[in-house]
């Protein structure tokens, strides 16, 4: 079932009848007559392939899949914050954003661009914003054009979970989990756990989608992902996001097999004297190599490739007397074939968190909770 196919208007029908109780004072309450909502609920009810409510002569009672869905539907409401708005309108703006072009996001749904147009420009008359602004021949969502694609996204989010759910009530767990993926969390955990996970849910997809937190925060606060998995941040990035810790990491320096330092005692000032590639200031693990010197009252030696990526890492570290600081499961073919070699422990009190990050709010499906228990076994 796919999300685009529903109404608003009809999914509005069915949160007011599960909390009123009644057609009755469900048609009061969103202003439409008691026969407009009747049709309503059976169009969505053949839709879903679920029965929604049991009709008594004194009102209805939601079934199991109702009680599913409302709060989800409710969730999306909230997100998208007016009556005026059509699953067409969501649409045409996500897609638009998504795209960058009307004539992208035609292409890709299948829309027609006068559509696409006719469904923004309603939309920007509904809301009373100006959502998309002309550069020459291109086009760029204005700032309320970006804020209010945020809500639709969210939206989005909740009305697909609640779709999930309904399908694993009738025993079907499909769906789709999108994970972003910072650099620690590919070595092991991550890997480990999506395996675990595929063997108990075939059916299940999980997106995995690769970057820095720079590059995954805001899309996990669009809803295109639903949770990050990596080193956590202290402070925290803000209160709109929730930090779920899994395991503390021990980084170590790194070089290359025959690296000077491989066959000497190392002091923190020895290893001062070369050249180093870790990532941007700012990176928790950047904070821990800073700290490492700081501690020790010695000048933080020259950085001249500042680099989160592990695979460049690897390669520069092969070609020069370059040094690191990485986790042993980040390299831990690269040490076992014999290319890398670790040329120190960091003091003992250099640890990064490592964990999971979701939104605030945030409600899993039951297959996403399975996916983040997994995670925690896999961690301990």
């Amino acid at each position: 079932m796919n999300i685009w196919n529903l109404n608003l208007r009809h999914l509005r029908a069915l949160t007011s009848i599960a909390r009123l109780g009644s057609i009755s004072a469900a048609a009061e309450a969103i202003n439409l007559t008691q026969p407009a909502i009747t049709q309503a609920l059976a169009k969505l009810e053949i839709q879903l392939g679920q029965l929604l409510f049991e009709r008594h002569a004194n009102g209805m009672t939601a079934t199991p899949a109702a009680l599913l869905l409302a709060p989800r539907i409710e969730r999306a409401l909230a997100h998208i914050a007016s009556q005026r708005v059509t699953m067409a309108q969501l649409r045409a703006l996500i897609m638009l954003a998504d795209h960058g072009s009307y004539a992208t996001a035609s292409t890709a749904t299948a829309l027609a661009q006068p559509s696409l147009h006719r469904a923004i420009g309603d939309l920007s008359v509904a809301l009373k914003r100006e959502l998309v602004d002309r550069r020459g021949k291109g086009i760029m969502l204005t700032d309320q054009g970006r804020r209010i694609v945020r809500t639709f996204r969210l939206a989005r989010a909740e009305l697909e979970a609640g779709l999930t759910e309904l399908a694993s009530l009738q025993g079907v767990e499909t769906g789709r989990i999108t994970v972003g993926a910072m650099p620690l969390a590919r070595a092991r955990l991550l890997p480990s756990a999506v395996s675990a996970f595929y063997r108990a849910y075939p059916d299940v997809r999980i997106n995995i989608v690769e970057g820095s937190f720079q590059e995954l925060i805001e899309p996990l606060r669009d809803g295109e992902l639903d949770l990050m998995i990596g080193a956590l941040r202290d402070p925290s990035p803000g209160a709109d996001v929730l930090q779920q810790p899994l395991f503390a990491d021990r980084p170590v320096v790194l070089g290359r097999v025959g690296h000077p330092l491989s066959l000497t005692s190392v002091t923190i000032s020895d290893l001062a004297l070369y050249p180093w590639t870790v990532p941007a200031p700012g990176a928790p693990l950047r904070v821990q190599w800073e700290k490492m010197f700081t501690d020790a009252d010695v000048q933080l030696p020259n950085v001249p490739i500042e680099c989160g990526s592990v695979i460049t890492i690897r390669q520069i570290l092969l070609e020069s007397d370059f040094l690191t600081l990485l986790s042993p499961d980040q390299v831990a073919v690269e040490l076992e074939a014999g290319w890398l070699t670790k040329i120190a422990d960091t003091p003992e009190g250099l640890r990064r968190t490592i964990g999971i990050t979701t939104r605030h709010g945030w409600r899993p499906t039951g297959m996403q909770n399975a996916f983040i228990q997994l995670l925690g076994e896999v961690a301990l």
